[in-house]
C-alpha cells in the first residue's frame, strides 16, 4: 500500500548526511521510553539505504520472512521483486548484507502485468517453501528460488469476488504460515459486508477467526505472524492525513479464545507507536519471526526520498 507519511526535518537531514551508507543504525522510540515499550523490547534498528540489490531497484518493501537454518532474510517489494539478505539475529542484527534479487514471474515464465504484480505478503513454511499474496488481482502463490510461480491456491469463497473488497488496494495484505492451520491471510480492511472494525483472519482450509481492529481511524492489518504459542502477532497501521497521527500497533490475537455469537477472539495490545507522541515511525507493513519470541518488522519507503526502509528487531516479553 502506498502512503505518504510526514517525516521530520531532523530525520531528513540525518538521511542526507548518511546518503552513501547502505546500512546504519537508527532509533524509533522516544528517548524517554528507553528500550522496553509495553510488552515489546527493542533490540536493534537499522536503515537499509540501497539504491539497487542484484541489479534491481531496492524500494517499497511490503513484507519479509526469515529462514533461520540458512540465515537468509527474504524481503518482497510491491512491484513483484524478492530480495535476499544474509543475516543472523542474536542480541543484535549481525552480518547483514545483500545477496541478490529475483523478479516474480508467472507459471509460464512471463512477467506479471503492471496491474497484476502488487506483491504484499510473504511467508515460508516449515520446509522453506515461499508463498506470496497479492493485492489488485487477489491471489496467493508458491514460488521457486528463481521467482517463478509453481502453484496457486483457491481462496476462501468470500475472497474470490473482487467486489467484496473495499478496494482492490485493500485486499490480501498479510500472509503467514501456521503449523496447524496452514496458510493464513488477512485483508487490510474488512470486507464490504463487515463492520469496519470487525477484522478477520482466513485459513485457506476454510476456518476463520474474528477480532476487533484498533479504535484509531482507518486502522488496518498491515502484516501478521505466528507466535511461538500458536497465536497471532498482528501489525496494524492507522494513517488518515499528513496532519493526523500515524499510529502503528503490535497486538496479540488469541486464536483459541474466541467467544460470543460472532466468535470474536481476545486481543491484547503489546505496544502502540504514535508519531505525535515522539515515535519516529514510518509505513511499517512487514513482519516475521526470527527466533523464540523475537521478530522483525520492516517499513515501506514508498519509493519516496523522505522515507526510509527501516528494519526493527524486537522481542515480545511474556
Amino acid at each position: 500500500m502506498k502512503i505518504l507519511f510526514f517525516k521530520s526535518i531532523l530525520a531528513a537531514l540525518g538521511l542526507l548526511s548518511l546518503l552513501h551508507a547502505e546500512i546504519f543504525d537508527t532509533e524509533i522510540a522516544p528517548f524517554s521510553k528507553g528500550k522496553q515499550c509495553g510488552k515489546v523490547l527493542l533490540l536493534d534498528q537499522k536503515v537499509l539505504d540501497f539504491k539497487k540489490v542484484g541489479g534491481m531497484k531496492f524500494s517499497e518493501i511490503s513484507d519479509l520472512a526469515y529462514n533461520a537454518k540458512k540465515k537468509i532474510l527474504y524481503l518482497v517489494g510491491d512491484e513483484g521483486k524478492v530480495f535476499r539478505f544474509e543475516t543472523t539475529f542474536s542480541t543484535k542484527i549481525e552480518g547483514l548484507h545483500a545477496i541478490d534479487a529475483v523478479k516474480l514471474r508467472k507459471k509460464n515464465g512471463k512477467k506479471f502485468k503492471k496491474w497484476d504484480h502488487d506483491s504484499e505478503g510473504l511467508a515460508l513454511d516449515a520446509k522453506g517453501a515461499r508463498y506470496i499474496s497479492f493485492e489488485g488481482n487477489a491471489k496467493i502463490g508458491r514460488f521457486d528460488s528463481r521467482g517463478r510461480m509453481m502453484q496457486t491456491y483457491p481462496l476462501p469463497k468470500k475472497l474470490r469476488d473482487p467486489k467484496n473488497y473495499r478496494s482492490r488496494n485493500k485486499s490480501l495484505e498479510a500472509l503467514a504460515w501456521h503449523p496447524q492451520y496452514g496458510l493464513l491471510t488477512a485483508t487490510e480492511w474488512p470486507l464490504k459486508h463487515h463492520n469496519k472494525k470487525d477484522q478477520t483472519i482466513y485459513s485457506l482450509r476454510g476456518k476463520t477467526w474474528h477480532f476487533k481492529a484498533e479504535p484509531e481511524s482507518k486502522s488496518g492489518v498491515a502484516a501478521m505472524e505466528v507466535m511461538d504459542d500458536g497465536n497471532m502477532l498482528v501489525l496494524e497501521r492507522s494513517y488518515v492525513s499528513l496532519l493526523a497521527p500515524v499510529v502503528v500497533t503490535l497486538k496479540k490475537v488469541y486464536l483459541n479464545q474466541c467467544k460470543g455469537k460472532k466468535k470474536v477472539c481476545k486481543s491484547e495490545v503489546l505496544v502502540k507507536m504514535n508519531n505525535h507522541k515522539g515515535w519516529v515511525i514510518d509505513n511499517f507493513e512487514g513482519l516475521t519471526r526470527v527466533g523464540k519470541n523475537r521478530y522483525v518488522m520492516v517499513s515501506d519507503d514508498n519509493d519516496n526520498f523522505f522515507q526510509q526502509t527501516v528494519l526493527v528487531y524486537f522481542e515480545v516479553k511474556e
